[in-house]
């Protein structure tokens, strides 16, 4: 029934869209997110700051009225059904859609802005170089940069998108390979004139990437040659790694793409490229949230940070490149 009634005007309810949904109350939906998200009730208790029993109330309530089972409960652990994988994914888009109608409604708020976290080496060695052109051709988009060794958890809504080193572990988020690295020695100009083969690697003193999932042990393995039994000088990040070899303190046997910068201008050189076996890997990969499709400059930033990899989605390789 309808009514032009100022007052009180109800719609036709057999015409209204939330009709279907009128029994789904909108809380369990946002718990059973946070589960769901979480990969678990408390965690998602925290969140909402419910109990972990109440939670448990909410999502057995919700499956009732869906009548849909959500999760595989055990005694140690929550896992989503396909069902409430697709489910999850639909919500997440939904309160996304929501979080934006919020935003869009008030014209006096300015865009969020994208918070990136990023290893540290990939940061100051490859990012920082390009990150003027970024800027320049995305004026709206306000940056918020954060760098260290641990990968953002994404839990508390602190970060959008992260640049990791080393394959991250299984989630619920997106996570991507960037480019396959090539990993060499490499050394000043002046240093370089001193090697001819392998063998005078020898003589001369090696720099330690400690941070590196491949070091010098495994360049000479794959070259079939004897791993000295010590190093000049050692480093936890790469980004110190290539500075001292820039600065003639030794031979760093380091990824091609964070001394690009180093290469290109011919401060450093890669005097065994094309004789010797070098290593290549997947280093880096670019983790975040399945449902960060409400934030427009996490796609752009996105878009930009593969176009400037020259990006051919690569798989997960590691091994020896002749």
């Amino acid at each position: 029934m309808t009514t032009t009634n100022d007052s009180f005007a109800p719609v036709d309810e057999l015409n209204s869209p939330i009709n279907p949904f009128k029994r789904l109350p909108l809380t369990a939906l946002r718990i059973f997110e946070a589960a769901g998200r979480t990969g678990s009730f408390a965690a998602a208790a925290v969140e909402v700051d419910l109990s972990r029993s109440a939670v448990s109330h909410a999502i057995r309530k919700l499956e009732e009225s869906a009548n849909l089972t959500l999760f595989v409960r055990t005694t140690r652990a929550i896992t989503l059904t396909h069902e409430g994988r697709l489910l999850l994914a639909h919500v997440q888009r939904g309160f996304d859609e929501m979080q934006r109608g919020f935003q869009q409604a008030r014209p006096e708020a300015k865009e969020m802005p994208l918070r990136l976290h990023t290893a540290p080496s990939f940061g100051t060695q490859w990012l920082m170089p390009r990150l003027a052109r970024f800027v320049a051709d995305h004026p709206g988009i306000n940056l918020r940069f954060s760098a260290d060794t641990r990968y953002a958890k994404f839990d508390n809504d602190d970060y959008d998108i992260d640049v990791v080193y080393g394959a991250p572990a299984a989630s619920m988020h997106e996570a991507m390979p960037l480019v396959i690295e090539e990993l060499t020695p490499l050394c000043t100009p002046a240093l370089a004139a001193r090697i001819t083969t392998a063998q005078d690697l020898y003589g001369l003193p090696l720099i330690q990437s400690d941070g590196q999932s491949v070091q010098w042990r495994g360049w000479f393995d794959a070259n079939n040659l004897r791993t000295p039994g010590d190093f000049a000088l050692a480093f936890d990040r790469s980004a110190m790694a290539i500075a001292a070899a820039v600065d003639g303190l030794g031979v760093v046997m380091e990824s091609t793409l964070l001394a690009e910068r180093e290469l290109a201008s011919g401060r450093l050189v890669a005097p065994l490229r094309g004789q010797t076996t070098s290593v290549r890997y997947v280093g880096h990969y670019l983790v975040h949230p399945r449902s960060q499709h409400r934030h427009a400059a996490l796609v752009r930033f996105k878009q930009w940070l593969l176009a400037e990899l020259g990006h051919a989605e690569p798989a997960a390789v590691a091994g020896p490149l002749r």
